[in-house]
C-alpha cells in the first residue's frame, strides 16, 4: 500500500486511468483541489470485484455496460443510467463497441444537504433509471452538462460540476418522495419536521463534543428512548451513524484541504481518542488517516529559501 502511494504521488494528481487498490477496495485519484473524475471509454475492458468511497454513475451511449453486485447483474444500455452508492462492491464488464461515460464523485458535499435525511434511503442502494423515460432524460441531460463542464475545466468548474449533481438528486429526491409519500406518513406518525431539523442544527454546531444521545434528546425535548426512534426514522440511520458520519466527513474535509496536523484533526472532529479516530477510519474508509492524507490530501507546497510559499 505504501508504495502504491508513492507512486500515487509521484504522478500529477493524477493521470486519467490512473487506479489505486488494495486488495478490492479502490481509492479514486482526483486531479488537485477536486473530488469529481469521468472517463470516457471505448475499448472494451472488465473490473474485477471492488469499492469504493465515491459514488459511481454509468452512462452508456453505445453498447452494454454489466454491472455484478452481490446480489444483482444490472445490464446498462444506451439511454439508462445506473447510480451506485458510496462502498458498494461491484464488478464492471463492456464488450466491443462500447461507448459510456463514467462518472465517479465524494458524495461529502451532498451529506451537507438538511434535507438530505428524506432521501436518506434512496442514497443506500442502487438507483437504475430504465424505465422512466422523462426522467431519465432529465438527469441524463444534466449529467452530460456535469461532462462538459469537467472537461472544459474553465474557473470553478468542480463546484460547477456539483451543482449538476444537486439538481439530478434533487428531481431524484422529489420522485422518491412522490413515490413513497404514503408509507413515510405512516411511519414517521406526527413527528415535528421542525424540531428534527432543530435537532440536527444542534448536532452541526456541537458535533465536535461530547454529545451524547442523551443531551440531543434534552435539547430536543423527548425522553431518550423515544427520540432515538423518532431521530432514525427522520434521518434513516441511527443518531451514533449520523454523528460519526458527520465527524468523519468533518475529518476528510481537514485531511484533504490543510496540512493540520492528525491529532489536532482528530480533537476537531470530534473523535475522543486517535485509536477511536483510526478504528471509525479504518471501518468507513479501509484505511488510516494518515493514507487517506497521502491520496487525497492537497500536494505538499513547495520551498521557497527554506520556508513555505
Amino acid at each position: 500500500m505504501e508504495r502504491q502511494m508513492d507512486e500515487a504521488q509521484a504522478h500529477s494528481r493524477f493521470p486519467d486511468g490512473f487506479r489505486i487498490l488494495q486488495g478490492k477496495q479502490e481509492y479514486i485519484t482526483y486531479i488537485e483541489r477536486s473530488s469529481i473524475r469521468i472517463w470516457p471509454s471505448d475499448v472494451a475492458a472488465h473490473y474485477d470485484a471492488h469499492s469504493h468511497s465515491a459514488i459511481e454513475i454509468i452512462i452508456p451511449h453505445r453498447g452494454i455496460s454489466v454491472y455484478r453486485l452481490q446480489n444483482e447483474t444490472y445490464r446498462v444500455h444506451p439511454g439508462e443510467i445506473l447510480i451506485l452508492p458510496s462502498g458498494c462492491s461491484h464488478d464492471l464488464t463492456e464488450r466491443n463497441n462500447i461507448l459510456r461515460y463514467l462518472i465517479l464523485f465524494e458524495p461529502t458535499p451532498l451529506l451537507c444537504l438538511r434535507d438530505l435525511p428524506n432521501i436518506g434511503d434512496m442514497l443506500q442502494h442502487p438507483i437504475y433509471l430504465h424505465d422512466q423515460p422523462e426522467l431519465q432524460k432529465q438527469i441524463g441531460d444534466l449529467l452530460m452538462q456535469m461532462v462538459t463542464c469537467y472537461f472544459k475545466k474553465e474557473p470553478m468548474w468542480n463546484a460547477m460540476c456539483y451543482s449538476y449533481i444537486f439538481q439530478a438528486y434533487a428531481l431524484l429526491g422529489q420522485h422518491y418522495l412522490q413515490c413513497t409519500a404514503p408509507a413515510d406518513t405512516a411511519s414517521h406518525g406526527n413527528i415535528d419536521p421542525a424540531i428534527m431539523n432543530s435537532a440536527m442544527t444542534f448536532i452541526n454546531e456541537h458535533y465536535m463534543e461530547d454529545i451524547p444521545l442523551e443531551r440531543v434528546a434534552v435539547f430536543a425535548g423527548f425522553s431518550k428512548c423515544y427520540f432515538s426512534r423518532v431521530f432514525k426514522q427522520f434521518s434513516g440511520v441511527s443518531f451514533s451513524e449520523f454523528l460519526i458520519r458527520k465527524r468523519l466527513n468533518a475529518a476528510m474535509d481537514l485531511l484533504i484541504n490543510t496540512r493540520q496536523p492528525i491529532r489536532e484533526i482528530c480533537d476537531s472532529a470530534g473523535f475522543g481518542s486517535m485509536a477511536t479516530f483510526n478504528r471509525v477510519f479504518r471501518q468507513q474508509k479501509n484505511c488510516t488517516p494518515s493514507q487517506f492524507r497521502a491520496i487525497y490530501g492537497a500536494m505538499p507546497m513547495a520551498e521557497n529559501g527554506g520556508g513555505l510559499i
